[in-house]
């Protein structure tokens, strides 16, 4: 049993509230790059690694006042001289004199870095920051335009994500037929990949940030990771604690607990965003339910029901079950703004149409006019099957299992499924342990106090766990905190990346 959310589209996928699309609001500009070259930092490089961190940047404009590269880093970081891969990279430079590079990261892991830097910079990062440092996104391995992780095509995507079972749901043929889905979605991963999936690891990507400190000429690592980016992260900071500088981390994963219990929880925190949600639709004219919470969160119970025994036809002619209208819903409940796409999602459905919950599962999947726009399913898999040690314990799977029935029940019919990484074709690296980075100085955790996809106790957790770590909270609703209105969170962290002023661990912004 696992379902490990954590935001494929990372902070990416609340960027529904702006317009449904993710970089429809950046306004084009134009007008000549200033001329800036920086020296790679080549200072305690092993001679194995001079190559790559010493290699020169060649900067190409790429829209909208950006511009964009490709760094080479090594496939393999353990043996540097048997491969290379393709890392792209786009940069927006300050239009102060640059405190340095901020490097970013909006989660996933599977979320494109490029994209969110060049087509929604403000969305990503405040001005204070835009103004201040040069914005650094990146795809990380296997992600994007980097060298990327491929599994299927468009049709047989559709068919992994969207087809209905022809078995009842929880019988041996219900789970076989998972299972083989599973198997062939990991054997064309294997097969189209072109041999990078054992080398796709948070432990690697982390290597390749270092890396890209060391080509942009920066001493320390400048870095704002939403999400899943807070893994990598603390990784970083575990890995070169002497060349941490300004870190903040939002929307926490705890590194220390198990695949099984990072699903067990993220399936209490949409039900209680779901709560949260339709306790604001009852009290909003137009809502589809009625009564009390519970009662309303027991008609959606009966809707999931009854979409998974006769499915919704949709006008391209796909089925909407149960699967895709909680993909729906889990993907609206990322952010509070996006509450009223959920009410519309489920106020067609309760009369037969399911265009807006489709619409809500297409835009978690990147999928855009029947093709998919991204390759986030694939790296969001091949990621946490290396990262996430297989767990194989039947009675913890049940116990975890009853713990979602009670704490989630609405989410909890289809929150559990096949474990694709059952099937992966290589052993996971990765380990769960916490991540201190003894020595690093201060680095800024952000939790969300209603957080669905990363819960609050997770960054009340890595926030501990890190020697230096700064707890923020935001009281609210929605994933991750900074940039979201709340000055309170936006002034800390910007007085920190800015003036170096470290807020008071604990500082709660209501």
């Amino acid at each position: 049993m696992r379902r490990v959310i954590a935001a494929v589209a990372g902070v990416a996928v609340a960027s529904l509230t702006l317009s449904g699309c993710l970089y429809a609001m950046i306004p084009e500009s134009g007008g000549p790059l200033p001329e800036r070259t920086t020296e790679p930092d080549t200072s305690g490089v092993s001679p194995e690694l001079l190559p790559f961190y010493s290699q020169t940047l060649e900067w190409q404009p790429c829209g909208a006042g950006m511009e964009c590269t490709d760094v080479a880093a090594p496939l393999d970081w353990e043996n540097p001289t048997v491969g290379e891969i393709s890392l792209s990279v786009v940069r927006s430079q300050a239009t102060n004199t640059p405190l340095g590079s901020l490097l970013t990261n909006p989660g996933g892991p599977g979320a494109s870095g490029v994209e969110l830097i060049r087509d929604s910079l403000s969305f990503a990062v405040g001005t204070a920051l835009i103004e201040n440092y040069d914005v650094i996104g990146f795809d990380p391995r296997g992600v994007g335009e980097s060298t990327a992780v491929t599994c299927f095509d468009a049709a047989a995507m559709d068919e992994f994500l969207y087809s209905l079972p022809s078995a009842p749901r929880g019988t041996p043929e219900w789970e076989a037929e998972g299972e083989a889905q599973a198997a062939e979605f990991a054997a064309a991963c294997e097969a189209n990949s072109g041999g990078i999936l054992p080398y796709i690891t948070t432990v690697n990507s982390a290597r390749d940030m270092d890396l890209l400190r060391g080509v942009l000429g920066d001493k320390k690592l400048h870095y704002l990771g939403y999400s899943y980016g807070t893994f990598l992260g603390a990784t970083y900071a575990e890995l070169y604690p002497d060349r941490v500088g300004h870190l903040v981390l939002d929307g926490a994963i705890d590194p220390s607990i198990p695949g099984r219990d990072v699903g067990t929880t993220q399936a209490l925190g949409f039900e209680s965003a779901l709560r949260a949600y339709m306790q604001d639709c009852l009290d909003t004219r137009g809502c589809p339910f009625n009564g009390t919470v519970d009662e309303a969160m027991a008609d959606l119970g009966a809707l999931l029901a009854s979409v998974d025994a006769v499915p919704l036809k949709n006008g391209d002619g796909r089925m909407l079950g149960a699967d895709s209208l909680m993909t729906g819903i889990i993907a609206a409940l990322y952010a509070q703004d996006s509450w009223p796409y959920l009410t519309d999602a489920l106020a067609g459905a309760l009369q037969g149409d399911p265009s807006t919950a489709f619409f809500l599962a297409d835009f978690y999947n990147g999928r855009e006019g029947g093709r998919y726009l991204d390759n986030s399913t694939e790296a969001f898999t091949a990621y946490n099957c290396m990262d996430y040690p297989l767990e194989v314990d039947e009675a913890a799977d049940e116990a975890a299992r009853a713990k979602v029935r009670e704490g989630a029940p609405t989410i909890a019919p289809y929150w559990d499924g096949v474990d694709v990484c059952a099937s992966w074709p290589y052993p996971a690296t990765g380990t769960r342990s916490a991540l201190t980075a003894e020595g690093s100085g201060p680095i800024l955790v952000i939790g969300t106090t209603n957080d669905p996809a990363t819960p609050y106790e997770w960054s009340v957790a890595m926030a501990e766990q890190l020697d230096g770590g700064v707890l923020i909270t935001r009281v609210g609703e929605g994933h991750t905190g900074y940039n979201k209105g709340n000055m309170c969170v936006d002034d800390a962290v910007e007085a920190f990346f800015l003036d170096d002023v470290v807020p008071e661990n604990g500082l709660r912004c209501e």
